[in-house]
């Protein structure tokens, strides 16, 4: 037979009902079912795989921001370390050219002249300096700390290898800075009397108005050496002696106006320019700190200022070399 028949019998009164339905109809409709049934099961499979996706990559959404976090905060310790490295060089730098040791040369009083009167404030070197070595020259550990820091659009990974690179070459920065100090101390045994008489501090409080080097003269408008530094301040304001010495000259200086001259010893002398008024003489002996004069604009001045000379053997220097205040 092709055909089901289904007999429905409702009760004694009612009537018997007859149906047929075909066999393959009724086949199909189970095949049908079957079907739906594994698709649906398929579908709940996929959902709850497609739901476990989600929560594992949200996880590692989470972990991706965390680690760029990490990673983040371990870039501004690595610069931070690099900061207080680069400010510990150059604290050894100025160590080192105030005590007239080995590796003193750096980034600033390089270009030398020779001092002959109180006309070098205005007049162009006479002879032309440089470092005493090149940056080539220096060890790795005595050169400017230059890092390579990854950029914020890297991945974690290579933000993470070019940080390890940093951190190591930040390690052996430091490895080589701690032998250097070493030495350093070694070499200072003995120095006191030396370093009590080094420029190592301000003459005056102020504003640093202009640099050593060449610049535009306020007076010619043209381009001339500026043998030191100059420091605004306030009329008045006490100058002080950067350190121990001998007063060599103490009066009027043509373009300096009161001027005064201290002789530190070791071929250091030093050079205060357009004082109002001065307190010390010729001959006199002072210490650090000690006031030598008040701030002026005596001589051949634009304002009330100091301007503060550094020699060393009869040659300028970079008188910020020698402050550590």
């Amino acid at each position: 037979m092709d055909k089901f028949s289904l007999i429905v019998v409702s009760d004694e009164t009612s009537p018997v009902r007859r149906y047929e339905i075909r066999k393959d109809l009724v086949r199909n409709s189970v095949i049908g079912a079957a079907l739906a049934v594994v698709l649906l099961l398929g579908l709940m499979v996929d959902y709850v795989r497609v739901r476990i996706d989600n929560v594992e990559l949200d996880g590692l959404r989470e972990e991706t921001i965390e680690r760029r976090e990490q990673v983040a905060g371990f870039q501004e310790k690595l610069v931070g370390v690099e900061e207080r490295l680069a400010a510990l060089l150059e604290f050894e730098r100025k160590v080192r050219i105030i005590a007239n040791l080995p590796g003193s040369a750096g980034t600033g009083g390089g270009e030398i002249t020779a001092v002959g009167s109180a006309e070098d404030e205005l007049a162009a070197p006479g002879a032309e300096g440089g470092l005493d070595e090149s940056l080539d020259d220096l060890p790795t550990h005595n050169r400017p700390i230059q890092i390579r820091l990854p950029k914020q659009s890297a991945s974690v990974t290579e933000r993470v290898s070019l940080l390890e690179e940093a951190a190591e070459y930040l390690g052996e920065v430091a490895e080589g800075r701690a032998h250097s100090l070493e030495e350093l101390v070694d070499s200072l045994e003995g120095k006191r009397d030396f370093l009590a008489s080094s420029p190592s501090v301000w003459p005056a409080k102020g504003w640093l108005t202009s640099r050593y080097g060449y610049r535009v003269s306020p007076f010619t408008g043209r381009r001339q050496f500026h043998a030191g530094i100059d420091i605004a301040g306030a009329t008045g304001t006490a100058v002080v002696a950067p350190a121990r010495g001998k007063v060599t000259f103490a009066g009027k200086d043509g373009p300096l106006g009161n001027a005064v001259i201290i002789d530190h010893g070791w071929g250091v002398r030093t050079r205060y320019g357009h004082n109002k008024e001065l307190f010390v003489k010729k001959g006199d002996r002072v210490e650090r700190g000690d006031r030598i004069a008040a701030l002026g604009n005596s001589g051949r001045s634009t304002g009330p200022h100091l301007h503060y000379v550094v020699e060393v053997n009869g040659k300028t220097r970079n008188p910020l070399d020698y402050i550590f205040d």
